[in-house]
């Protein structure tokens, strides 16, 4: 006998889940108007996404919401409006921006769910965004609502409620074109089982998402650019503000494996200068330096913060965590093209010297260039 893992013990936590008290909390706090379907109004959704100034209160109750997405209120705004206005949304952008997790909290405070999701691939069929067929009980009974398997976008339709599409470019063109019906009629059409038609109620709403580099396996047709609102989602653009993710994120990563252990600050603001120098081709200081063709998001930096920070838990007899930066940076930029890690060794001898040069006693850069060793070798 099997039983189900507690919640504590999920790997993920649903932000419905997660954030179930700051959901009940927003649901209660405005009482002002709200589009057909949605659990909440649009500015309690924004503030759902973005986090409060301060605490709230709603009748003897006071709760401070938390931040999950870092990124422009503008943009938040721009895509709850869409959504209000029941207009499919696409979110654009590189790999890495957090337009899952955008897209998520989005339909997470409008209905409650992100689950109601279709990921996209080669191997996304049609059926995938329509319906599908228990076959047992279609062979022993024949075509009826007990052998209907909805789809994720079937059963948003009912419900009211967002559908996710991921990575829709990722889906082959006919795929595509399913869609293209499907936001344009409002209703799926079942003629195994006579005259069905499941026509979509009140709130249904699409968001989609796709990757710029992506764009050539795809092509989305102009009909379907037509039924969705594009929003760019672009990397954090704040540095403090990537900063204080990065740390939390790598506080949580802690957290998470019971050490007791705390995130080295140092570490952090070297990761993500590193980052956002290579990301951008430029210092700080205005020294140019050569990208790397793979993507240096703020998830990659987090990735790395964290794996910094687990091998001094684990590891803690390793010495200096700065020393084990070059290391994972390797294994970032080692992907899809071998000479980033040339233009890796190249930023060491450019950016890192010039700093651990200019610096004096505890220089992080001073010890980051000492590891440069680890860099040698790798480059071609």
């Amino acid at each position: 006998m099997t039983t189900e893992p507690a919640q504590a013990d999920w790997q993920i936590i649903p932000p419905e889940v997660e954030f179930a008290d700051e959901l009940a909390f927003l649901a209660g706090f405005d009482d002002g108007p709200r589009p057909a379907g949605w659990r909440l109004t649009p500015a309690a959704v924004v503030t759902f996404v973005l986090g409060s100034d301060g605490p709230l209160k709603s009748g003897r109750t006071r709760m401070t919401i938390s931040p999950k997405y870092v990124g422009e209120r503008g943009l938040v705004e721009r895509c709850v409006v869409t959504l209000a206005g029941s207009r499919g949304l696409l979110l654009v952008g590189e790999p890495g921006t957090a337009k899952s997790m955008l897209s998520e909290l989005l339909s997470v405070g409008i209905c409650g769910t992100g689950a109601l999701t279709v990921q996209g691939t080669a191997g996304t069929t049609e059926d995938q965004l329509r319906y599908g067929w228990n076959y047992a009980l279609l062979l022993a009974e024949g075509p009826s609502q007990a052998a209907l398997v909805p789809s994720p976008v079937m059963t948003a339709m009912r419900r009211g409620a967002v559908a996710r599409i991921e990575e829709i470019t990722r889906c082959l063109p006919e795929v595509q074109d399913a869609l293209v019906s499907l936001l344009s009629e409002r209703r799926i059409s079942v003629p195994e089982l006579g005259d069905e038609t499941v026509y979509a109620n009140k709130g249904f709403a699409v968001i989609a998402t796709a990757n710029l580099r992506d764009r050539g396996v795809s092509e989305m047709s102009a009909a379907l650019k037509r039924r969705f609102n594009f929003e760019h989602v672009d990397p954090i653009s704040d540095r403090d503000a990537e900063v204080a993710l990065v740390t939390r994120r790598t506080e949580q990563a802690l957290a998470d494996t019971g050490a007791a252990q705390s995130v080295d600050a140092a570490v952090v603001e070297v990761i993500v200068t590193v980052f956002r120098d290579l990301r951008s081709g430029h210092t700080g200081e205005g020294w140019s330096v050569e990208r790397p063709s793979t993507i240096l998001s703020t998830a990659e930096a987090v990735a790395v913060s964290s794996a910094v920070a687990l091998t001094g838990a684990w590891f803690p007899n390793r010495g200096d965590r700065l020393r084990d930066i070059p290391g994972q940076l390797l294994g970032v930029v080692h992907k899809d093209d071998g000479d980033d890690a040339a233009r890796l060794l190249g930023y060491w001898d450019v950016a890192v010297k010039r700093r651990a040069d200019a610096g004096g006693a505890g220089n992080p850069w001073r010890t980051l260039w000492e590891a440069r060793g680890q860099l040698e070798g790798t480059a071609r």
